[in-house]
């Protein structure tokens, strides 16, 4: 189970980790086209459209991965524990509602009887995030285990409010760049917890994984507390990481104007265009 467990957790990260930065990076291209008119996008489409492949990969990867933890759950045998099985289903609807919220906004923005407020969108996306958030925090580890869980749960409910925040203003950049940065941080965090729980080259001393549920337990007390400072002086690294690299690609892109994705809003960049003409119009 904890080859499977690694493959899941590195998954999520490739998931995770390659939108967020992509988001990143789009939005603030976006906001420093021109400030004054940005607006905040569920997901930030290039033209021609057949150039979000990010996008198509996700669509077609996650109802897979959906399918594959609800297929471990029901091929566990009885006697494995509860928590642990029903934590394969759990993670199994969470991957859903994401997909759930791909296929919403794939509605949005081709067909046009669907086409509902963004505000509604990035509402879906809060109650996912909570969704996700719920289950984390129930999972019922303890423990160096619990610690990580509990982090990564931290940052699903930080999401779940810059989502919200942004369904009712989604003018807001500094939303948006914590969203974004929090889901870069969601992939290099849950990246991390996979290979501390679940590889013995990254593992703690003193510590391993309990046979058949996965779950790390210290021989002493004292290797235990020392574990978990670790897992947390860790997050704090990553926190860090994170926060430069959200600084050093904008002040790059704020700095070099050849480096910013013209394409990052697709429609949006034309949108703010003729909004930047008519208001200079009007000044004028």
């Amino acid at each position: 189970m904890a080859s499977v467990a690694v493959a899941t957790h590195l998954s999520a990260f490739l998931f995770l980790f390659p939108s967020g930065v992509t988001r990143l990076l789009r939005s603030s291209s976006l906001y420093l086209r021109n400030p004054s008119l940005y607006q905040s996008k569920t997901w930030y489409f290039s033209e021609p459209r057949w150039k979000n492949l990010d996008f198509y990969a996700l669509l077609i990867s996650l109802p897979l991965s959906s399918f594959s933890e609800i297929f471990i759950f029901l091929t566990l045998p009885s006697d494995h524990p509860s928590d642990h099985r029903f934590a394969f289903a759990h993670q199994s609807l969470v991957l859903f509602l994401f997909w759930a919220l791909l296929l919403f906004i794939v509605l949005r923005e081709n067909v046009d009887f669907f086409h509902v407020n963004e505000g509604l969108v990035f509402l879906f996306a809060a109650i996912s995030f909570l969704s996700e958030f719920s289950i984390l925090g129930r999972n019922g580890v303890i423990g160096v285990s619990g610690t990580g869980y509990e982090l990564l749960s931290f940052l699903s409910l930080v999401c779940a409010f810059c989502c919200l925040f942004l369904s009712v203003r989604p003018s807001s950049f500094f939303a948006e760049f914590l969203l974004s940065s929090g889901m870069v941080f969601k992939g290099t965090w849950v990246l991390q917890i996979g290979l501390f729980l679940y590889s013995d080259a990254f593992g703690f001393r003193g510590c391993g994984r309990v046979e058949n549920v996965d779950v790390v337990k210290c021989d002493v007390e004292e290797d235990g507390f020392r574990a978990v400072a670790l897992m947390r002086l860790s997050f704090v690294g990553h926190a860090v990481l994170v926060l430069v690299l959200g600084f050093v690609s904008f002040g790059f892109l704020s700095s070099e104007q050849k480096l910013r994705f013209d394409e990052a809003g697709g429609s949006l960049l034309a949108q703010l265009d003729s909004e930047t003409i008519r208001h200079e119009l009007e000044m004028e």
